[in-house]
């Protein structure tokens, strides 16, 4: 797995009523700590990324409904400024959402994008660890684009 990259399988505990899994304790992740939360919707066979940021760490629950592919690329070689990194130019798929519950941390430096493999939408929790556009909604998007990039090396299939 790409260095830096932390992938939680998450437990569902069913019972009559329905079901319950637990994705965030700080007992568990001591050295992240989200500044806030979203949910995304994405339809089927459409994808969101890929991007990465400069500063944040992204922590995304996948629980369903939906599955997804989530492509992860370590961009962190000599030139970068989190780099470089021993997992330099490392390219993952991971399979992750309603059949298999996980939460993963994204680390700065880290390309990454979803693309929704199920026939239903999908839906993802995102919790940050710095707030979209800083205090305020004032600063730049920490954000580098590559979806529009047709030189890019990051495409999701």
């Amino acid at each position: 797995m790409i260095d830096g990259v932390i992938i939680k399988k998450l437990a569902i505990n069913k019972d009559r009523r329905g079901w319950l899994a637990e994705f965030w304790r700080n007992d568990e992740m001591k050295n992240f700590s989200p500044a806030m939360a979203y949910v995304s919707m994405t339809k089927p066979g459409l994808a969101r990324g890929p991007h990465e940021h400069v500063y944040q760490s992204d922590c995304f629950i996948f629980v369903g409904p939906g599955s997804f592919h989530l492509h992860l690329w370590d961009a962190r070689v000599t030139t970068h400024r989190h780099g470089p990194s021993k997992t330099a130019k490392q390219y993952e798929v991971l399979r992750v959402g309603e059949k298999n519950p996980t939460l993963v941390i994204v680390p700065p430096g880290v390309v990454h994008g979803y693309k929704c493999v199920s026939k239903t939408d999908g839906y993802v929790i995102n919790m940050p660890d710095k707030l979209y556009r800083g205090e305020g909604k004032k600063d730049d998007v920490d954000e580098i684009r590559w979806e529009d990039n047709l030189e890019s090396p990051y495409h999701i299939i």
